[in-house]
């Protein structure tokens, strides 16, 4: 479809300013005070939103805002003063304090008043709940609203669930042919539900459900009442992941209190954002983000592993097995897919975006760099301890993984990796930066396809590399055969993408449909650091561009240089900050010698963070740290989202040097120079039994 001309189209709803409580599969948004009102907010559980709203008034006030305080990643207070029931002093004694805390399937609220006066308060509390049932795309379209819906009709929005209503002795059930939703309510409420009022005489959408609870609170006393939702869905093909992270219990003490702190609020997100899939429910992900990638994607499951790997390998060893157990197979141009290749994104039915011509399926496999990234992963877990059974196991995924970069990923045979939507309703771009004009000439224009990345051909060589030393150190064949396959794809990078510059030289982001070196300046290069694909000479020509005022904001890593036509600040791949973008140049810096120019850069992500009070957004824009104070957030970023969580592990191994040695069980500190974090401690850490 597309949407009239002389209209306003409906808007993806805004994230920056709201609060998330979340336990995979289940978030809530909701303003800073707790109240609900912006598309966005409500209560979820996978791809569907359950609850699109909620109020709460005591004394048919809502309460006036002082405060929210949080215990980890699914529980959050939100403080509130009572002025309509207080008395006419000056010090504020009636409080309304609404504890939310989530599980996986389930949200609670504990709605408490407080009181410091010296007599009794008679009052109400008052519950106004509306239920939804919308799926994602939708809610991300900014068609939530039923009103917006109606005003822009769309045959290719999915279709409003039938939502029956059954009264139980605790509460209501609203279930559809897939999805049951239990309200339940302490045992003095007074329930009561209603049709939706907003509803058109041709739509049937779910009810509205309304709670109140007469109550008296104690002088100098406190009273409290319950409310609760519960969800079961059977479509859903991901769930919550079992066990404890192995991280759990890790504290980090630094002498910059910066990194501790990202790094534990960093830990509590990452905790909220584990899964597992309904096929392989033993084996844990980490879900890409919140709210919009509730899901397994190759790409962001893998370098969020692979930044962990200083905490141990359980995560790193399951997520290798659960994409494994959906490498392709066979050739399909629909999906994507092809034998050895590792798949994009999962989802519960077919993706699509009302207005746009994005079309995916429920597995989709268009992505060029997840398959050599798993075997980078599979080959830095090994390193790091992941036992032999568990490598050896996967050996098979791994000789299919590798013949798929040589067989699919090279399709003209140039000796490159690149990609192409065939299908006219994929992802046009299929590397980290896939939305539709990320990759582009200096001069503003967009690169034909196919399309090969320069970071994707640093990828495919640590690929080769690493597989090659896993096939020989397991006595299978081959190995000598991707190592040659390997030094001639350095040679060829070494031909192809290179740019000559007054600046000095740098590889091209990409090469497009005629070979021809895409000019752009990007934080692509970034990534190429540590991977062996460089020599000494042509990493230090990188060290000096990412540290340069045109690609270091201050505040981490710009994806587009800033002498680009194509720059702006707030583009979500020309010109933004990317948190795990800039650690990967972090960490490719240091294994480099530029121990300097990665403490540079991670001052910046220190700053950011400090702004974001830790919990570091998806993005960040790409103002210069030279005229703001703290960079503006990208307002529809992913909040929390793994592989930037992740990323302040990463940077955290990185300032420590962390280096493991797989023969000795060994794991060495060896700090970046100069030092400037101060003192750095670890508590907690289990890491396969490993010694530092």
């Amino acid at each position: 479809m597309s949407f009239p001309a002389t209209s306003t189209a409906p808007l993806q709803p805004l994230l920056h300013s709201s609060a998330i409580v979340l336990a995979a599969p289940t978030q809530v948004w909701s303003h800073a005070n707790g109240l609900t009102a912006l598309p966005i907010h409500g209560l979820y559980h996978a791809d569907t939103r359950i609850l699109s709203g909620w109020d709460i008034t005591v004394g048919g006030g809502s309460g006036e805002e002082i405060g929210q305080s949080g215990k980890g990643g699914d529980e959050l207070t939100f403080t509130s003063l009572l002025r309509n029931l207080d008395d006419a002093t000056a010090d504020p004694r009636m409080r309304l304090e609404v504890t939310r805390s989530v599980n996986a399937g389930g949200m609670r609220e504990r709605i408490t008043i407080l009181s410091g006066l010296d007599q009794a308060v008679s009052t109400t509390i008052s519950l106004a709940v509306q239920s939804d049932f919308s799926d994602m795309q939708t809610i991300k379209a900014g068609l939530g609203d039923p009103v917006i819906r109606r005003a822009f009709p769309a045959a290719d929005l999915p279709e409003a669930p039938s939502v029956s209503v059954t009264a139980q002795t605790d509460g209501i059930r609203l279930s559809t042919t897939s999805i049951d939703a239990i309200i339940r309510f302490d045992s003095n409420a007074v329930v009561s539900h209603a049709s939706n009022p907003d509803a058109s005489d041709s739509e049937n959408l779910p009810p509205k459900l309304a709670a109140t609870w007469q109550v008296e609170v104690p002088a100098n006393g406190t009273v409290t009442v319950e409310w609760s939702v519960d969800v079961a869905h059977a479509a859903s093909v991901i769930q919550a992941a079992s066990g404890q992270p192995e991280w759990a219990g890790v504290t980090v003490n630094s002498g910059d209190a910066r990194l501790g702190r990202w790094v534990q609020r960093a830990l509590d997100d990452l905790t909220g954002l584990r899964m597992a899939t309904t096929a392989s429910p033993d084996d844990a992900f980490l879900a890409a983000g919140a709210p919009w990638f509730f899901t397994l994607f190759g790409r962001d499951s893998l370098w969020a592993a692979r930044f962990l790997l200083p905490l141990g390998t359980e995560l790193a060893g399951s997520t290798l097995r659960v994409l494994a157990s959906l490498q392709g197979t066979v050739t399909d141009t629909e999906t994507a897919e092809q034998p050895g290749k590792i798949m994009h994104e999962l989802r519960p039915g077919a993706f699509s975006m009302p207005g746009e011509s994005l079309n995916l399926p429920p597995l989709y496999f268009g992505t060029v760099d997840a398959t050599p990234l798993w075997i980078c992963l599979l080959s830095d877990a090994y390193r790091w301890g992941l036992p032999d059974a568990e490598v050896e196991a996967l050996l098979p995924n791994l000789e299919a993984a590798l013949a798929w970069m040589r067989d699919f990923g090279d399709e003209d045979g140039d000796g490159f990796l690149e990609y192409v939507d065939a299908t006219g309703h994929g992802l046009s771009n299929q590397g980290w930066k896939d939305s539709g004009d990320s990759i582009q000439w200096r001069d503003g224009t967009l690169a034909e396809g196919p399309i090969a990345l320069c970071e994707v051909q640093a990828y495919a060589y640590q690929a080769a590399i690493g597989g090659a030393e896993l096939l020989e150190t397991f006595g299978r064949p081959g190995a000598a055969e991707w190592r040659a396959w390997a030094a001639t794809l350095q040679a060829r990078f070494r031909e192809s993408f290179w740019i000559d510059s007054p600046a000095g030289a740098y590889p091209a982001v990409a090469l497009d449909v005629n070979k021809r070196p895409v000019d752009t300046v990007t934080s692509n290069i970034g990534h190429l650091l540590g991977t062996g694909l460089l020599n000494a000479e042509e990493s230090a020509a990188i060290a000096s561009h990412l540290v340069s005022p045109e690609l270091n904001s201050g505040f981490g890593l710009r994806t587009m240089s800033t002498d680009s036509a194509g720059f702006w600040p707030l583009s979500y791949h020309g010109g933004s900050v990317w948190t795990h973008d800039t650690a990967i140049a972090i960490s490719g810096l240091a294994r480099a010698g530029f121990g300097n120019e990665a403490g540079t850069l991670i001052q910046g992500l220190l700053a950011a963070a400090e702004s974001f009070n830790y919990r570091m957004p998806e993005l960040h824009s790409g103002d210069s740290a030279a005229k703001v104070s703290a960079p503006a957030p990208y307002p529809a970023a992913c909040r929390p989202q793994s592989w930037s969580a992740a990323a302040a592990i990463s940077v955290l191994g990185t300032v420590l040097g962390l280096s493991p040695d797989r023969e000795t069980g060994l794991v060495t500190s060896s700090p970046i120079a100069p030092p400037s974090f101060g003192e750095v401690t670890i508590h907690g850490q289990r890491g396969n039994s490993k010694r530092i």
